[in-house]
């Protein structure tokens, strides 16, 4: 049974010559309220994945009381080319609680090893260097 946790909307863009990856985190729709409120403060945590380490990981803004965030905010990476094949970025949206910890409303992976859409975006990616590519990816519980 899957569970409608939302979307996220990000934008990837590989810039070869300068080993630069590029994940514009653009916005979120319909997230599934995790506070009593019936809202969330969802953040958005990416995280630099190599053959299952976690490299690097950046998160974005906090956005107070909302199940539908806008960020527009960039979040850039160093991946020479010759590694970026073993790359996977990890991408989870959390809800923030000031009182206990910080829960996971919903996951989605691109790179070579993640599944159908998150495979088709990354090799989207690097077929149009220089270029972000933007699309709507559905949220996953965390396994």
């Amino acid at each position: 049974d899957n569970v409608d946790l939302g979307d996220l909307m990000f934008s990837l863009c590989y810039l070869p010559t300068a080993g630069r990856l590029t994940i514009t985190i653009i916005k979120a729709r319909n997230l599934k309220a995790m506070d009593i409120t019936g809202a969330s403060d969802p953040y958005v945590k990416v995280s630099l994945m190599c053959e299952g380490r976690r490299l690097k990981k950046r998160k974005t803004s906090t956005k107070r009381n909302t199940l539908n965030p806008v960020y527009n905010e960039a979040i850039v990476f160093d991946v020479p080319p010759e590694n970026i094949d073993q790359i996977n970025l990890s991408i989870a949206v959390m809800d923030y609680d000031r009182v206990g910890h910080n829960e996971v409303i919903g996951v989605c992976q691109v790179g070579n090893d993640a599944e159908s859409l998150g495979r088709d975006h990354w090799n989207e990616m690097l077929s149009y260097p220089r270029k972000p590519i933007a699309h709507w990816h559905p949220l996953a519980e965390v396994r």
